[in-house]
């Protein structure tokens, strides 16, 4: 039997767990949050929006069908580190490729196991999102300083770190049990035009450019520093605002940008591009305690009058008063009454905060998408 190696997570206001590693060694930095998610590890694993976080998994039980080639969210993890109670070492899932200590080790994660995620959980809810690191070293008292000293998400741009070099095409659509994912066909000539979308990418998922391929827009992706002239240089017929990691108003270019696009072109935006979007509009967003991360968050559509179940994945919200007169609000949470969605009161723009890609509920909110190109056409 191999043993394993100690690991500990230090936050910081001094609380430590004692646990064994169950990815990467080293040690890793960043904003711990937790996230209620049953399942989808390797999604949350690589979704760009995590970028500077480290993330606690409630469900005790972490890769029990694996992880394979085709659920991923982007070309790599972004999380900075892992943390579960249990990291199955024996996946049974016939789409299985590795277990999820061999993706983490592959991946270069920095993971914790064995230790009572419920009982930190439970710390974080109280107390609140705070720093931590994860290490195999012993020197506790270090570990713990270095949390303190670490600097949060607060007015910190980690879009730059997580977006496209250069613009890209996208031809792919969603995936079938019988064909996996589908490759979207060029227009030819003869044919209907398809709707184009310039989609800015702060951190964009794969599943977002998906749903919008499936519902027939030919989508450019774009650097998240693009201007505002030169997407407008390229005529699409609406642009697409992605999710993205950490604090939107660190993200002052963006906002600049957008501002330009409002009343031109039809916008929509998902989590840290509906953020984006308000402060676009002059409105006011503010951090959470501990944020919204997991696949059960209740959302009602004022308008329809039908909740909602959601994947959620964010640690700031909308001011809707610093919105009114301008904006008005079409979703809320049900769980802590924020802002879930807006509409611009004279523009075609609008924008929700929850993940309509995600597949919650499962198929609840993927009328956000075909809602975009009725705005467009």
């Amino acid at each position: 039997m191999v043993k394993k190696k100690k690991a500990f997570l230090a936050l910081a206001d001094g609380t430590v767990f004692e646990g064994v590693s169950v990815g990467a060694q080293g040690e890793a930095v960043g904003e711990v949050v937790f996230n209620t998610s049953l399942t989808g590890y390797e999604e949350i694993l690589t979704d760009p929006s995590y970028k500077g976080q480290m993330v606690v998994m409630t469900y005790p039980h972490i890769g029990n069908y694996g992880t394979n080639d085709e659920d991923i969210e982007s070309k790599r993890p972004w999380v900075e580190g892992f943390i579960v109670k249990e990291a199955c070492p024996y996946p049974s899932n016939w789409r299985c490729k590795e277990t999820i200590g061999e993706y983490l080790k592959r991946a270069d994660v920095v993971a914790i196991g064995d230790i009572d995620t419920r009982a930190l959980t439970c710390h974080i809810r109280s107390e609140g999102a705070m720093m931590g690191v994860i290490s195999t070293s012993v020197d506790l008292d270090r570990l713990v300083e270095k949390a303190r000293s670490a600097h949060g998400l607060v007015g910190f741009d980690l879009v730059k770190e997580v977006t496209c070099e250069k613009p890209y095409k996208w031809n792919e659509g969603l995936w079938t049990i019988e064909h996996g994912y589908a490759e979207t066909a060029p227009v030819t000539s003869g044919e209907e035009k398809k709707l184009r979308v310039i989609a800015y990418d702060y951190g964009i998922k794969f599943n977002i450019l998906r749903n919008l391929s499936n519902v027939g827009c030919d989508v450019t992706v774009v650097p998240a520093s693009t201007s505002a002239e030169d997407v407008l240089e390229m005529k699409p017929d609406g642009v697409f605002l992605s999710n993205g990691p950490g604090d939107p108003e660190g993200v002052d270019y963006a906002v600049k940008n957008v501002k330009k696009l409002i009343g031109v072109l039809p916008i929509f935006g998902i989590c840290l591009g509906h953020q984006i979007l308000s402060l676009a509009l002059g409105g006011r967003t503010f951090k959470l305690k501990f944020g919204h991360h997991g696949g059960n968050h209740p959302v009602k559509d004022l308008k329809s009058g039908k909740v909602e179940i959601t994947v959620q994945n964010h640690g700031f919200a909308v001011d809707i008063d610093s919105l009114e007169g301008v904006a008005e609000l079409t979703h809320l949470n049900l769980n802590d009454r924020t802002v879930e969605g807006i509409r611009h009161k004279e523009f075609p723009v609008f924008s929700v905060q929850y993940h309509p890609e995600a597949s919650p509920g499962p198929r609840d909110s993927v009328y956000l998408f075909k809602k975009f190109v009725e705005i467009m056409e």
